[in-house]
């Protein structure tokens, strides 16, 4: 068996496009784009790049892109107060603030600080709470992502035994979330888990989320299942690679997602859609799909 592919890069695109149509809607009716503000501290290079890319995919989207450079040696006040004027700024729909800080910055908090409605990264206690009582509002990227590119490939979650590895509440948790919406059978590893090798071998799709490389052996994938890769890491040869391995596990699942190119594009194009669902529901409009 050869897996399929699930394309992210050409799914995204679709997505991109979609909320590229909704923005110009929202500045015909409104007189302004949607806005979103990136929130960078310090330079890691990582962030760097991330943030890079997300302002040029609003730029291309016509969304428009407020920059918020802040050096490492900004202090806890300063970003704070960053955060409540963003909030206060109608000119502003969504606010993302790029992961890593410095250390010394407690990303819980400042997170916790952003406006709810402003929230387009869906990591917001308010956002998350709603996402478990089948009430979504702002999903977080990652996961709404993997569920629209799944829905685009018209893989049905329902009555799947899913299991996703990784239990972070960036990724794994608003997983199993998300897959329970789908009506799915979810089963949520860590390193608890006594039994990760029987998990992985019982599932129909599996989830990975644990950001090292190739920590699932791809001979545990099960033939025939789906297997959605979410890690992207960086190897010493520059090369990126998942948290399966590709080359074994492709040989025995129905789907696969490669690294790159999988549920990495589908991040942003998720984060562009949010940000003009925000900005739609700031003015009234239930922006949704």
């Amino acid at each position: 068996m050869t897996a399929k592919i699930l394309d992210g890069k050409a799914v995204a695109a679709k997505e991109r496009q979609r909320s590229a149509a909704r923005a110009a809607d929202f500045v015909s009716k409104f007189g302004r784009a949607p806005g979103l503000a990136v929130v960078k501290v310090g330079e890691d290079p990582a962030s760097a790049v991330y943030v890079r890319n997300k302002r040029r995919a609003c730029e291309e989207c016509g969304i428009a892109s407020f920059a918020h450079d802040l050096p490492a040696t900004a202090s806890r006040a300063e970003l704070l107060g960053l955060i409540h004027r963003l909030n206060r700024d109608d000119l502003v729909d969504g606010i993302l603030l790029q992961l890593p800080l410095p250390k010394g910055l407690d990303s819980t908090e400042i997170m916790d600080t952003i406006d709810p409605a402003k929230d387009v990264d869906g990591f917001h206690p308010t956002n998350t709470g709603l996402l478990a009582q089948k009430r979504p509002g702002l999903r977080p990227c990652t996961p709404w992502g993997v569920m629209r590119l799944l829905k685009e490939y018209s893989i049905d979650v329902t009555g799947m035994r899913a299991v996703v590895v990784g239990a972070s509440n960036i990724v794994g948790r608003p997983m199993a979330l998300e897959l329970l919406l789908g009506r799915a059978t979810v089963t949520v590893c860590h390193t608890g888990t006594r039994d990760l090798q029987g998990e992985v071998q019982r599932a129909d799709l599996v989830v990975a989320a644990v950001g090292k490389a190739a920590y699932i052996p791809g001979i545990w994938i099960r033939d025939d299942s789906v297997l959605i890769d979410v890690g992207i890491n960086r190897l010493p040869d520059g090369k990126l690679a998942g948290d399966v391995e590709y080359a074994a596990a492709a040989e025995r699942a129905s789907w696969i997602t490669p690294v790159p190119g999988g549920v990495g594009p589908m991040t942003i194009a998720m984060l562009l859609s949010n940000t003009v669902d925000a900005a739609l529901a700031r003015k009234g409009v239930k922006g949704g799909p």
